[in-house]
């Protein structure tokens, strides 16, 4: 499965743990150990990754998606621990010391991720820290302070690209991407996600079709709560690759939260690593058939600080840049040491599966038929989301060959 001179550009700096909310779910270490666990692995070091230290987004850059007032809130709130409106100093987005520059970076590293894409200087480009996809034009929200994936996905705009498509998999909805362009028909934004009838933002259902302008431009696939492998990807091949496909995108951004793992604490889907694994494959397959490998692939949710995390976005930034890590395969002892010493309460995992002894390289699931059980939640789940925008993209909603 290798692929030579994969040429990537990776997005790293160690000022990217710099956005910070203190004691909050959304822990830099995670990113620490993430790249820690990479670097362990050489995948940082293989031909044709070039690593680039990112610069922040200047105002201008911001204003694509924000604000004026909301830029000068951000502003203010990096020096003043008492501003507040615009989601600031919530439960989920405190202000911390210069946050501003902080949110600044990681917009900035996202811009350049896709700048290096569009210009052909990459065929794939991640920015682990990105995905910040809850911030709304005028305010913070669910973590996020600045949605870079919407920042970059604009800048690519006004660069010439006329059609983005942007898959949403984190377990929360991608809801700030989806609000930016929900009437803009040169972008297609798919969200598969957990019900916002059981979690935040509570939004994200199948009616979410797109706007006045753009109809069919928003695909939503809410599943219920405790939904397995099997049913994740179940739901993810009936609905993902058909829509992605009918929309003929040039330049494929993923926004890969790692939030719907069974160990994490906020969520409530139960995927393992080894099905995130298989998902980003299934991603790449799809960037390669049908953007010409045009990839851009973006962190987002996960708060499983140890055991899940790191183990992921490794995997992820393994399929980018062009060789898988096989799942057996263990955690190297230096890494479990780093972790257990920055986490001590953790439990770092000893190898890079859930699955210790499987044989399998790919997690297994039965193909989405039409008239499948409808006692089925994931079924009934897929079926609504298909009825609701598959007409829209062209696509028949009871034929599984769409």
């Amino acid at each position: 499965m290798r692929q030579e001179n994969a040429d990537t550009t990776v997005l790293w700096a160690p000022e990217l743990l710099a956005y910070d909310f203190g004691e909050h779910p959304m822990d830099p270490v995670r990113l620490e150990l993430t790249m820690a666990l990479a670097r362990e692995f050489g995948v940082l070091d293989r031909a044709g990754v070039r690593l680039v230290a990112p610069t922040p987004a200047d105002d201008a850059t911001l204003l694509r998606v924000h604000t004026p007032d909301y830029l000068a809130a951000v502003r203010a709130a990096s020096t003043d621990p008492t501003v507040t409106g615009h989601g600031l100093n919530t439960a989920d987005d405190p202000v911390f010391a210069d946050m501003h520059e902080a949110s600044a970076l990681i917009a900035g590293a996202s811009v350049a991720a896709a700048h290096a894409v569009w210009t052909g200087t990459s065929r794939r480009a991640v920015n682990l820290a990105g995905g910040l996809h809850h911030a709304m034009p005028d305010r913070a929200s669910g973590f996020c302070v600045y949605n870079d994936p919407a920042i970059a996905i604009d800048a690519l705009l006004s660069a010439g690209a006329e059609s983005i498509a942007y898959v949403d998999l984190d377990v929360h909805h991608g809801d700030g991407v989806q609000h930016v362009f929900y009437d803009d028909p040169r972008v297609l934004t798919v969200s598969l996600h957990e019900s916002g009838y059981a979690l935040f933002p509570g939004t994200g259902f199948p009616t979410e079709t797109g706007g006045e302008h753009a109809p069919g431009s928003a695909v939503n696939l809410p599943l219920p709560p405790g939904t397995g492998d099997a049913g994740w990807l179940r739901a993810f091949h009936a609905v993902v690759p058909s829509a992605v496909r009918a929309f003929k995108p040039q330049l494929l951004v993923t926004q890969c939260g790692a939030d719907a793992h069974r160990a994490d604490p906020l969520a409530d889907l139960r995927l393992s690593v080894d099905c995130q694994r298989t998902a980003y494959l299934a991603l790449a397959e799809l960037a390669d058939t049908v953007c010409g490998g045009r990839w851009l692939a973006f962190g987002g949710g996960g708060y499983a600080l140890v055991e899940a995390v790191p183990r992921a976005w490794t995997h992820l930034l393994a399929i980018v840049t062009g060789e898988p890590i096989e799942p057996d395969t263990p955690t190297p002892p230096a890494w479990r040491a780093l972790a257990q010493a920055r986490c001590p309460q953790s439990h770092p995992p000893a190898a890079m599966t859930d699955f210790p002894g499987a044989a399998a390289l790919l997690v297994p699931y039965r193909a989405w038929e039409p008239g499948a059980a409808t006692a089925d939640a994931v079924d009934r789940a897929v079926l609504a989301t298909r009825r609701a925008v598959f007409p829209l993209l062209g696509l028949d909603p009871d034929d599984p060959r769409d």
